[in-house]
């Protein structure tokens, strides 16, 4: 894998969405820092010129985080702009132009997975590819077949080690935190497996619906949204293997390990849902079977963690908007502390961010009976950490790949997901601010119930 930086960053769909609400707030973040020392190339069809290009990027930071003067000064000196269609070979001779003396650009492709392939074959006719890495936003396909296309697309004119696959999730402080925790804690490493742990639950909930996003989530839904990419990725986060170097590798190796011992999803391991008042939002169709909510039940069949079941749930219009991680021990085997609780780890992943572990401690008075308490460790930002885009993004041009899916990744999660993808397992109305369809309670079963993630006392 080259880790030569990067000394000029190209991206693609620089007048859309994407670029508006999170690439120039990073772009600006990373001047503040003192580390945009390179040109940064917009190029988009919108028939504009440089200094529209310029007020786009100042409406953009004021929008989302706030205008930095010497920041986004520092930033405008660095900005281009090439206008002109993705399939016009001559946007392409001009972008090679504005690069000028650049060696190891960086092109980021933020537009729609169905013009990776066209953009792709004209930076390679163009010359553009040689020396360079390709930054590609998701979703990695729709399923696995999609996705193994997709990745031929990209290695027709990048090698692996120059494809950055990017999931602003892996960026984000609190999952990083989660693997920092695992592996900096010594005291965890001997009860972090199937001989004392009794489940794991991942739970993403969301308090709202779609927010006039119908046409998009149509074409996507839970489990292709959330569940086969960022929570798979915490997935295996929790239960990977200590890697054997710092390097990117050692670390997306043991996580494609993780991945492969993870057996396919059948029909009975998955519960879909829908809120009721979904189909009656702009975008949808009048009998969509799209999933809002999906609850998933998987298995980890390797020495560490065979038997242990894990219990992902993911969805919107639930009771409250956050994403935890509970993992649950196994009860104290003896009589002496009858009826006491399992104890706990939680990882509070947002919108607050909390490490949290459970333990029993003797109430005041003469009976021998005890009290649940949280032992808790709370994260309070200070506003100097850095963004999940700004991380990855300065990574990305730095050639350091660790926290981006590599292709054996993206096809085996994929792979887990995909026998269960569609109508295979029906949807299923739930109410508006429940905890979604009543058969998810039946798939956790005597693992359950599910952990509320507003509730703070011992389960």
């Amino acid at each position: 894998m080259s880790e030569q930086a990067a000394d000029a960053l190209v991206f693609f769909g620089a007048t859309g969405d994407l670029a508006f609400k999170k690439i120039f707030p990073a772009l600006q973040a990373t001047a503040r820092r003192g580390r945009l020392a390179i040109p940064v190339v917009g190029v988009a069809k919108a028939g504009w010129n440089l200094d529209q290009f310029r007020a786009r990027a100042k409406a953009s930071v004021e929008a989302h985080g706030g205008l930095d003067p010497a920041g986004f000064e520092t930033l405008c000196k660095q900005l281009r702009y090439v206008d002109g269609d993705y399939a016009d070979p001559g946007t392409f001779e001009a972008l090679r132009r504005e690069l000028g003396g650049a060696r190891y650009p960086a092109h980021y492709l933020a537009i729609p997975p169905a013009l990776f392939g066209p953009v792709v074959e004209q930076l390679g006719k163009s010359g553009c590819t040689q020396g360079a890495r390709v930054i590609v936003e998701k979703p990695f396909g729709r399923d696995l077949d999609s996705a193994q296309k997709l990745n031929q697309t990209l290695l027709g004119s990048f090698h692996e080690s120059s494809i950055f696959r990017i999931d602003h999730y892996l960026g984000k402080e609190p999952v990083q935190n989660l693997v920092f925790f695992r592996f900096a804690n010594s005291f965890l490493e001997p009860v972090w497996n199937r001989h004392h742990i009794a489940s794991v639950q991942i739970t993403m909930a969301e308090d709202f619906g779609v927010q006039g996003r119908g046409a998009f989530y149509e074409q996507a839904g839970a489990l292709r949204d959330v569940v086969q990419n960022h929570l798979l990725q915490i997935l295996a986060n929790l239960t990977m293997e200590p890697p054997v170097s710092t390097s990117g590798e050692a670390v997306r190796d043991e996580k494609v390990k993780v991945l492969r011992a993870i057996p396919s999803l059948k029909p009975a391991d998955v519960v879909r849902g829908q809120f009721r008042g979904y189909r009656d939002e702009k975008g949808i169709a009048p009998d969509s079977q799209i999933d809002t909510f999906a609850a998933i039940k998987l298995s980890v069949n390797n020495w560490r963690w065979q038997g242990v079941p894990f219990y992902i749930r993911a969805g919107k219009c639930l009771p409250v908007t956050a994403t935890e991680v509970l993992v649950r021990f196994h009860r104290p085997p003896v009589p002496y502390v009858a009826n006491a609780p399992a104890n706990y780890i939680r990882f509070r992943i947002s919108p607050d961010v909390a490490i949290a572990l459970s333990t029993m401690v003797k109430a005041p008075g003469e009976a021998f009976t005890g009290t649940p308490a949280e032992l808790i460790a709370v994260h309070h930002p200070d506003g100097a950490e850095m963004d999940a885009y700004e991380r990855l993004l300065g990574d990305a041009m730095k050639g350091n790949a660790t926290e981006f899916a590599r292709e054996d990744y993206v096809e085996e999660a994929w792979r887990i997901v995909d026998p269960v993808l569609g109508s295979v397992v029906p949807v299923t109305e739930y109410e508006p601010r429940s905890w979604g369809p009543a058969e998810a309670n039946r798939l956790i079963g005597s693992d359950g119930p599910w952990h509320d993630p507003a509730v703070r006392q011992a389960n």
